[in-house]
């Protein structure tokens, strides 16, 4: 199979790429910069995402059976004041990109469509939310701009009978939540408190088991829709935050009311700490025979920053 991966240097897209090779795929890596083959069956073709004519000729010019649309542009460290500036440039390739390569997908003969989506934008409830449950239904306004881009995206998909994958906390090599990212600073530093008490709920995905489930994918073109790509277990703030400072040898995270939270991160960054609600797996593993490496955060954020 041909398949072209958009957002190939990025955090999955760099794990994808030589999991496809491996399993025999023919890979068009799209990157923003001229790259050197990276291994056999790879080519790099170097395109400017946001450039929506060069991006649709790209596709085409491939000639693929698949496209797998992994690009984002989410900044090294966000402000929960300033979501719709930090995101500006991810929801427009979560919108016009995401437009543009569905529709070069369908001129190339009906080519296979996956999208990276999210599975912490569901409305807060108790439980573990599967596919069915709807998204955010009155969100704070720093996070409605980029929840209403998720919702163009999976329009965009559904309507090719495309697929989306919709992945949680993304952690693991070049990641916020990975060894020397922004968000691993933060807690070894305790600016990353429990707030309120700590009953924001969050599903993890390590980067690896983002691109095992891309791949798995691509063998099960029946699977369509939306799938969470979670681990196993949904963690409370109040358990995990401790246990990666514990994991690595920081202080323990300070406690802060959900008011003085309100205060200095905003609506959406009191409300993410304190309201997200975790996403259940149970649907792609049946759908892809797909299961996470790390089927809870413990056994991942181990791997990841322990010794």
């Amino acid at each position: 199979m041909r398949v072209v991966v958009a957002g190939a240097t990025g955090v999955v897209g760099r794990q994808v790429v030589p999991l496809l090779s491996a399993a025999g795929h023919e890979v068009v890596a799209l990157s923003r910069k001229p790259g050197r083959e990276r291994a056999a069956g790879v080519r790099t073709v170097a395109v400017d995402a946001l450039d929506q004519a060069a991006l649709r000729e790209a596709v085409r010019t491939a000639e693929p059976d698949a496209v797998v649309h992994l690009l984002t542009a989410i900044p090294a460290r966000i402000s929960p004041r300033r979501m719709e500036r930090d995101f500006a440039l991810t929801n427009r390739l979560r919108t016009e990109s995401a437009r543009t390569l569905a529709e070069a997908a369908r001129d190339s003969g009906g080519a296979r469509f996956l999208a990276q989506g999210l599975a912490y934008a569901y409305d807060p409830a108790p439980g573990a939310a599967d596919e069915d449950a709807p998204f955010w239904r009155r969100p704070p306004k720093q996070w409605a701009t980029s929840l209403g881009a998720l919702e163009v995206l999976e329009g965009i998909t559904a309507a090719d009978d495309g697929l989306v994958l919709r992945f949680g906390h993304l952690y693991g090599p070049g990641t916020a939540l990975g060894r020397g990212g922004s968000s691993i600073a933060q807690i070894e530093a305790r600016k990353l408190p429990v707030v309120g008490d700590g009953s924001g709920v969050f599903s993890f995905t390590h980067a690896r088991d983002a691109a095992t489930a891309v791949v798995a994918a691509l063998d099960r073109p029946e699977a369509t829709g939306a799938l969470n790509i979670v681990d196993d277990e949904p963690a409370l703030l109040r358990d995990w935050l401790p246990g990666v400072a514990a994991l690595l040898g920081a202080a323990a995270p300070r406690k802060v009311p959900t008011a003085m939270a309100r205060l200095a991160a905003g609506a959406w960054g009191a409300a993410y700490m304190t309201r997200l609600r975790g996403a259940d797996n149970t649907r792609a593993k049946d759908a892809l025979s797909w299961s996470p490496r790390y089927p809870t955060w413990r056994e991942g954020f181990a791997a990841e920053l322990g010794g």
